[in-house]
């Protein structure tokens, strides 16, 4: 397997530098190296492949609010690349504009709000898709056959499921896991397939997206907080078996603690995905910086090995933010048995 992946790499990379090299070998080392980010940060149209001069893109509905103008809906193809004094080259359309950073911007520096449907977001929803696509096939298969052998969807889901029920929720959390299986399962799936999408070629960074660990982080924070019991907060806010006088610096650090779970949390997952493609694109475009067959054939040998390590790291990934979010739970429900010293 390793064997055919290897050739077919080799067979993609030549083909890629063939119909590539003429036009990035014109350009500057900034020119060969700005898809870099173009595939990390967001942006408002989905960009696949590029074909000599020819980009291969999907438009994305963008959706604004205005005090003035109201709600507003249009597709990112709208916007023309064009000159004004003000902004320099910019993509505008209707007095809005996408810079350069793909921020968008009204002309006349208006206030507004966004809800506009990104490359990020609509990644999300393709992944939301293809998890409950996955889990509700999974589920009719036992249904219908009950207890046999799995088989589809279902042989890879059952492993994870009863994974995360024995190996994670019940192992972090105690007696009381079952309430909280169905959230780790589905926030497990979800960071998996996200990952593993990611690193599909065209595909888009949805779980390097800091907005994105961001709020995964704060449905546990808001989980582990809501189902805290007393000997939880009591913990938090008065210590058991500190002096009273520690409780002025205790109390306060144990605050800070409820608020640096969540940001470990989104850092950790947001840092280990952007870096992995940022590494894996880093190669490919040794290729086109030196220009050079040998050094693109030898680049996408690195990048075949990384991106067998980044499978692995993307399974980690959704291991670690599973397992750590069922171990802060479980400290928010846990049952503290209380010795009688008479």
């Amino acid at each position: 397997m390793t064997r055919k992946l290897l050739f077919l790499s080799l067979l993609v990379s030549a083909f890629l530098l063939g119909f590539s090299s003429p036009t990035l070998a014109a350009g500057s080392e900034e020119d060969k190296t700005s898809f870099i980010m173009h595939h990390v940060v967001d942006s408002h149209e989905w960009h696949f492949a590029t074909f000599g001069l020819t980009h291969v893109t999907l438009p994305l509905p963008v959706i604004v609010y205005s005090g003035d103008r109201g709600l507003e809906f249009f597709s990112s193809k709208d916007f023309q690349n064009h000159e004004t004094h003000a902004f320099g080259k910019e993509y505008a359309h209707e007095g809005y504009f996408i810079d350069d950073h793909d921020h968008l911007g009204r002309v006349d520096e208006g206030s507004f709000i966004e809800f506009s449907i990104t490359k990020n977001v609509a990644m999300m929803f393709l992944v939301m898709i293809v998890v409950a696509y996955v889990s509700l096939s999974a589920a009719s298969h036992y249904k219908k056959n009950g207890a046999v052998a799995p088989k589809g969807a279902a042989s890879l889901i059952e492993p994870i499921v009863i994974f995360v029920r024995d190996e994670i929720a019940m192992k972090s959390i105690g007696p009381k896991y079952k309430k909280f299986v169905p959230y780790l399962i589905t926030l497990f799936l979800f960071i998996w397939f996200g990952n593993l999408m990611g690193l599909m070629p065209g595909a888009a960074n949805m779980t390097g997206n800091i907005a994105v660990t961001f709020v995964l982080a704060i449905l546990t924070f808001i989980l582990t907080n809501w189902n805290g019991n007393k000997e939880y907060w009591k913990h938090v806010f008065a210590t058991p078996g500190v002096p009273i006088p520690m409780l002025l610096i205790m109390v306060p650090v144990e605050i800070i603690g409820l608020f640096t779970k969540p940001f470990a949390l989104t850092v950790r997952l947001f840092v280990a995905i952007t870096a992995g493609h940022i590494v894996l694109l880093g190669f490919i475009a040794l290729g086109f910086i030196f220009e050079s067959y040998t050094i693109g054939i030898v680049s996408t040998l690195m990048v075949t090995f990384i991106n067998l390590i980044e499978l692995l790291v993307a399974t980690i990934q959704a291991y670690v933010f599973t397992l750590f979010s069922a171990m802060y739970i479980g400290s928010a429900v846990a049952e503290h048995e209380h010795v009688d010293h008479h």
